[in-house]
């Protein structure tokens, strides 16, 4: 607005006068931000999900480096499996310690002491291989490595702290992380294998701890968005509130570790064992895919997302009765991509149900029962195939999947989204 004289003059303004020359962007509204990009413009938000996600790669290495290394240098697969399988043990048993100190006293500073001492624990197993040391060192120095902090426990319990007050974005960052543990567990096999193979044994070993110190020192040096320490807190632990959801954490680890055990062997027997890593790459592919999809609709219940599972899970058994790779590799496409869906919901049943302060112990808890079942499922897979062959263990998983519908859709689970379990 000018005056000139006595005559009052109106004159649009700059911004007024743009849209007035180009009408066509003056009718196009602001697009909001996806529901994805809204998380991460909160502040430390990409720092901390850096450091994560470096982190998370090595869960997936640190097994087959460690199976590869063994058999490498010592001839024995047996060995290597004991080893392994004695670090979960370990696992199953320190690691929901490591998280209630993490709970109490604060991630950054239980996380990277906790850190320090796995990282020792693999350079000490690598030494011990490379030495010839008894074989008792070698249970020793991998038993070490149990207390590698839950880093998809803590990032999980950031955004819970940061996204307290807005439940649909706490929802697209717990797919967002399912999606991150598929991608680890995809990559980190593949990652583990090449290094042993192409570089030296033991450098899959190297590369995964050097990998998680980095990462957990990028993530736990973002403090901002660290969740305060909770007091001590009395009242029933995060054992006794997920009684009721620990089983079916426990069924579907056996339905994951019988389904990779008995695809493994399928395809070995049909002469396509080169091809069992990128065909098992698929169904954790899918699984990456819809977890990230899931995150921008809206939470289905738990029984509806278990029941889309049991009948994924029947497919994989239907299409090795064929003996063709192409219907098998897309059957475990579509189950990967029904499995995200069920951790994301009964991972968030974890958050409605543990007591406020133990949140990182309640989902150590979930991941420790997974992993119980994944070593149940794949001893109980070995024998199957070694009974009835390769094509009917298939049976395994989808009696899995069968079981843990009924479990989620038991009166203990029902309740959906309330907090309480009845």
């Amino acid at each position: 607005m000018a005056v000139t004289g006595t005559t009052l003059v109106l004159t649009a303004a700059p911004a007024q006068q743009e849209r007035a020359s180009h009408p066509s962007r003056a009718a196009q509204p602001h697009r909001a931000p996806g529901p994805y990009r809204r998380l991460f413009v909160i502040p430390g938000t990409r720092g901390f999900t850096a450091g994560n996600l470096i982190a998370r790669l090595p869960t997936g290495m640190f097994g087959v480096s460690a199976v590869m290394m063994i058999a490498g240098q010592r001839g024995s697969y047996a060995l290597a499996g004991a080893v392994v399988a004695a670090g979960l043990a370990a696992t199953a048993l320190v690691a929901p310690w490591t998280a209630r100190l993490v709970d109490r006293h604060g991630q950054a500073r239980i996380a990277v002491p906790a850190t320090l001492i796995a990282v020792l624990g693999s350079l000490s197993l690598v030494v011990c291989v490379r030495t010839g040391a008894p074989a008792w060192t070698l249970f020793a120095s991998y038993a070490a490595t149990a207390t590698t902090p839950n880093i998809g426990g803590m990032s999980r319990a950031r955004w819970t702290h940061l996204l307290r007050d807005d439940p649909a974005a706490r929802h697209t960052a717990i797919s967002f992380e399912q999606a991150a543990d598929e991608l680890a567990f995809m990559l980190g096999p593949v990652a583990a294998a090449f290094l042993c193979t192409a570089v030296f044994p033991e450098a899959g070993t190297l590369a995964g701890a050097v990998l998680l110190l980095t990462g957990m020192l990028v993530f736990t040096a973002h403090r901002a968005t660290e969740p305060p320490p909770a007091p001590a807190v009395r009242g029933p632990s995060p054992l006794r509130a997920l009684g009721a959801l620990l089983p079916l954490f426990l069924v579907l680890g056996a339905m994951f570790g019988s389904m990779e055990i008995t695809s493994i062997a399928h395809l070995g027997s049909h002469g396509l064992g080169a091809l069992s890593g990128p065909v098992l790459a698929l169904q954790a592919a899918g699984s990456c895919a819809a977890g990230l999809l899931y995150g921008t609709l809206r939470p289905r219940t738990l029984p509806a997302c278990l029941g889309l599972l049991a009948l994924a899970m029947a497919l994989p058994w239907a299409a090795a009765a064929t003996g063709s790779l192409l219907p098998l590799a897309l059957a475990l496409l579509l189950a990967g991509m029904a499995t995200a869906p069920v951790m994301v919901t009964a991972m968030s049943r974890i958050h409605a149900v543990t007591p406020p302060g133990r949140l990182n112990e309640g989902m150590t808890l979930a991941v420790t029962a997974i992993f119980t079942g994944i070593a149940a499922g794949s001893a109980t897979a070995g024998a199957a195939i070694d009974h009835w062959g390769p094509t009917t263990p298939y049976a395994l998983p989808a009696a899995a999947a069968l079981l843990a519908l009924l479990l989620g859709s038991a009166r203990t689970v029902r309740v959906f989204g309330t907090g309480q379990v009845r």
